[in-house]
C-alpha cells in the first residue's frame, strides 16, 4: 500500500493487547474506541486513521463513495452474523434460514444467506411489503409479512412457502423485542438466532424451549479486520448488491428521522462535493 490509494477503514480500534484483540476481534475490545465515537471521524471529510485500520480496495471494486462505505457497516455486520451461523452448522442443504428485518442491514443480510447458506432455503421477515419486494430482489426465496400476525400465523405462512412450519437459522437485522420472541417461537429444535440489531434493550426468550431443544442465541457486533477484507472480496466480485440513497450534509438530520421512523429503504450514505 502506498500514498494515493484507494482504502477503506475498518472502523473499530481496539487497545491492541487484550484476549479479544489478539485474537483480532477488536470491535468487541473493552477499552476500544469507534472512528467518529472518540476519535475524530463520522461526517468529517477527513480523518487520521492508524495504519492498521486500513484496507486497500481490491480492483474492480466500484469506488463511489455510496457503494464502499456501507459495506464498511451495514454490508459487515449481518455478514459476521451468518458466518456464526454458518460456523455453528446451522445452515446447509434442506435447512430454512430467516433474515428478519429488511432495512440497511437485512437488505445484506439476505444476500449473505444466500452466499454462505450452503443451499439452505431463504425466507426473509418484514413488516412492510416495499421491504419485502427488495428482499426478493436481493436473493430471499420467500418472505413473509409479519405485521400484526401471531406466531402461529406466521407458522402458517412458512408452511405454505416451505412445506415447514419451523426454521432452523434465524439472522436478526432489527433486534426488537417482539421479533425476537416471534423468532424463538417458529425455531427448530437445535435451531440459532443470532441477533445483530439493536432496537431492543433486551431478549426475552422462552427457557424451557432453548434448554431442552438445545437451541441456541448469538450476539454478533459489527465485525472485524478480516471479515470486512472478506466482504470487500465479495463485492469485487459482484456479488453484491446495494440499496442506498446519497445525501448531503445539510441533509443528515431530516433523514436520520425520516430513517427512525421505518422510512427509508435500505442505506443513507453522506457524500461530499
Amino acid at each position: 500500500m502506498s500514498e494515493g490509494d484507494l482504502v477503506v477503514v475498518n472502523p473499530n480500534w481496539g487497545d491492541g493487547t487484550c484476549r479479544q484483540c489478539r485474537e483480532g476481534n477488536e470491535q468487541i475490545c473493552a477499552n476500544g474506541q469507534i472512528a467518529g465515537f472518540g476519535p475524530p471521524g463520522g461526517f468529517a471529510e477527513y480523518m487520521p486513521v492508524p495504519y492498521r485500520h486500513v484496507i486497500a480496495v481490491p480492483d474492480g471494486l466500484d469506488s463511489r463513495p455510496e457503494t464502499l462505505a456501507p459495506l464498511t457497516d451495514a454490508g459487515l455486520t449481518p455478514y459476521r452474523g451468518m458466518k456464526k451461523l454458518r460456523q455453528a452448522g446451522k445452515v446447509g442443504a434442506g435447512r430454512t434460514v430467516v433474515v428478519n428485518g429488511i432495512g440497511g442491514l437485512g437488505s445484506y443480510g439476505v444476500q449473505y444467506a444466500r452466499l454462505l447458506g450452503g443451499g439452505a432455503t431463504v425466507v426473509a421477515f418484514a413488516r412492510s411489503d416495499e421491504k419485502l419486494a427488495l428482499a426478493r430482489e436481493n436473493g430471499a426465496h420467500h418472505t413473509a409479512n409479519t405485521r400484526g400476525k401471531t406466531a402461529e400465523e406466521v407458522a402458517d405462512v412458512l408452511e405454505d412457502s416451505t412445506g415447514r412450519r419451523e426454521v432452523d437459522a434465524i439472522l436478526d437485522c432489527a433486534g426488537a423485542e417482539d421479533g425476537l420472541q416471534l423468532g424463538a417461537a417458529v425455531l427448530a429444535r437445535e435451531g440459532a438466532i443470532t441477533c445483530v440489531g439493536l432496537m431492543g434493550q433486551k431478549a426475552v426468550l422462552p427457557l424451557l424451549p432453548f434448554t431442552n431443544g438445545e437451541r441456541s442465541y448469538f450476539g454478533s457486533f459489527w465485525g472485524n479486520y478480516d471479515d470486512l477484507a472478506e466482504v470487500l472480496s465479495l463485492a469485487s466480485q459482484g456479488l453484491i448488491k446495494h440499496t442506498v440513497k446519497t445525501i448531503s450534509l445539510d441533509e443528515v438530520n431530516d433523514n436520520l428521522d425520516a430513517l427512525a421512523r421505518g422510512d427509508i429503504v435500505g442505506r443513507l450514505v453522506v457524500t461530499f462535493e
